[in-house]
Order: structure tokens, then C-alpha cells, then sequence
């Protein structure tokens, strides 16, 4: 049976990090579960989608407010364990969030993903009716 689970204390991240570290590849589990407390105190939220029990996906994500999308769902992390890719997962992780945002106000759910990803854009795209809105710009400060 599948259900969605929020992940917040120390053994659930433990759980998580293996599935996270398929997306996050530069992260050792201790730096992960200190940047996710951290993240914690700054709204984030880390959702894990089970079916018969096993983790196949991960979600993180934030209510957040600014001026050109007022309050909405922003997913910082989306990833499904290479084992569970295509069977489904993604989209109900991600159909569980829209609902999930709704309930909280949300006028809409965003994200970003690198470049590359290609495979991840034409989901977001045909399969989950997201529009490409925009280009990412970063400059490092360091």
C-alpha cells in the first residue's frame, strides 16, 4: 500500500539518505541531516513517498511568499530511487504536494531543476502540466 510520510527526526533521514543521495551526489549523510535540521528551522519540509513499506521517493519542499508568485509550494528536492523510476512514484509525490499546497493557501507549485536533466524536464512538462517559465542564474559569493 502506498502512503506519503513527512521525515523529521534523525532515523527517518537516515532512511532518507540513500534515495537523497542519488540527487544530492556531494553530500555524506552527516552533512545531509544537519543541512535538513537546519532547513527545518527555515520551513522546509522533507516528504517521503512508501509503498509496501519501502521509501521510493523524496520530496522537499517549503510554503514560501514573494512578489511574483504570492504563496506557493517551492519543491527544493525531487528525486525517486533509481529502482523505482517510471512506475509512478514522482507522480504521486508531486500530485500529493499540489494537494498539499492547496490546503495551505498555495496558488501554485514551482521548481527548478539543472539544466541537464532533460529526462526530469519532459516529465515535469507532458506528464505533470508544469510550464517552463524561466532561466536559474547563480554567481558564487565564495
Amino acid at each position: 500500500m502506498m502512503h506519503m510520510k513527512e521525515l523529521s527526526t534523525v532515523e527517518e533521514l537516515k532512511e532518507a539518505y540513500p534515495v537523497m543521495k542519488e540527487l544530492r551526489t556531494h553530500l555524506s549523510e552527516e552533512e545531509f541531516i544537519e543541512l535538513v535540521q537546519q532547513m527545518q528551522h527555515e520551513d522546509y519540509q522533507l516528504f517521503g513517498c512508501y509503498d509496501d513499506g519501502e521509501l521510493t521517493s523524496l520530496a522537499g519542499v517549503a510554503i514560501k511568499t514573494n512578489l511574483y508568485l504570492n504563496k506557493h509550494v517551492f519543491v527544493y528536492d525531487l528525486v525517486t530511487a533509481d529502482r523505482h523510476r517510471s512506475k509512478g512514484y514522482g507522480e504521486k509525490l508531486l500530485t500529493y504536494l499540489e494537494n498539499w499546497g492547496q490546503q495551505r493557501g498555495a496558488h501554485c507549485i514551482a521548481l527548478e531543476s539543472g539544466v541537464q536533466r532533460t529526462d526530469a524536464h519532459r516529465f515535469y512538462e507532458q506528464k505533470m502540466d508544469f510550464s517552463r517559465v524561466s532561466y536559474s542564474f547563480r554567481k558564487s559569493l565564495s
